[in-house]
């Protein structure tokens, strides 16, 4: 038997899985939950084979939910998401439902959901797919970060500045600091260019935070921030700052 789980915002489509699923009774369902964080925290506890996953959820979208859990299980995307990204599911072997579907396709992805993880472990498929789909977003409006049990969501307009820590990142707003797996290449790529500046190689500074710059060293500065702190600021940081602030 195969165990699974329904996480979908929309009532008629977490129906109309339940319906198609009665044509597969090698499938139990554990349950169905109608937003991301309950639908993570059941991936958690349940353990499930299969989960039915939406992409466009409000709070924390399929995506997000993938980036933070630890052991992915076997997923179906249901998804309304354009033939670019559609096309990202297909090459990394993880399988979709373009809404809206028929019984017909529902049942050629649970087979092909199933069949392609036996020849490449899904958290390598999950990987790539997270990651191709990332690299694609435009302008972040939000980080989701793990800590510990819990989820926080940061509005990007709460980050101070973003360090970087080797494989991982360090986000400061004002209420503490938080560790998240990625790049500060995705950040400087995907954080607005008229609001946030990577005036260091390890730092990147929301510049609405900047009180004054502090001369340290013979053409030398630090960027004293709202919090108080002091962030090195590298030769072609100050021309960047100086750019956009114009000083």
């Amino acid at each position: 038997m195969i165990r699974a789980i329904i996480i979908e915002d929309e009532q008629p489509a977490r129906d109309l899985i339940k319906h198609y699923l009665t044509a597969h009774s090698n499938i139990t369902l554990l349950g169905e939950f109608a937003d991301g964080f309950s639908g993570l925290k059941a991936i958690q506890e349940l353990k499930p084979d299969l989960v039915f996953l939406d992409v466009q959820m409000p709070k924390l979208t399929g995506f997000e939910l993938l980036e933070l859990i630890d052991e992915t299980p076997r997923i179906i995307f249901t998804t309304a998401y354009d033939q670019f990204a559609i096309r990202a599911f297909e090459l990394n072997a993880v399988d979709y439902l373009l809404k809206p579907y028929s019984q017909d396709r529902f049942n050629q992805a649970i087979l092909k959901a199933l069949e392609r993880t036996q020849k490449e472990p899904l958290s390598q498929n999950i990987t790539k797919l997270t990651e191709h789909v990332l690299e694609k977003q435009n302008i972040l409006d939000r980080v989701v970060v793990k800590t510990g049990s819990k989820i926080k969501v940061i509005p990007v307009d709460q980050i101070i500045y973003v360090e970087s820590q080797d494989d991982y990142v360090m986000i400061y707003i004002v209420e503490g600091k938080y560790l998240k797996q990625q790049t500060m290449k995705y950040f400087e790529q995907h954080l607005d260019p008229g609001k946030f500046l990577r005036i260091h190689r390890s730092y990147i500074v929301n510049i609405d935070t900047i009180k004054q710059l502090e001369l340290y060293e013979k053409n030398s500065y630090l960027a004293i921030l709202s919090n108080g702190a002091k962030l090195k600021v590298s030769d072609s940081g100050y021309k960047a700052l100086k750019s956009l602030m114009k000083f």
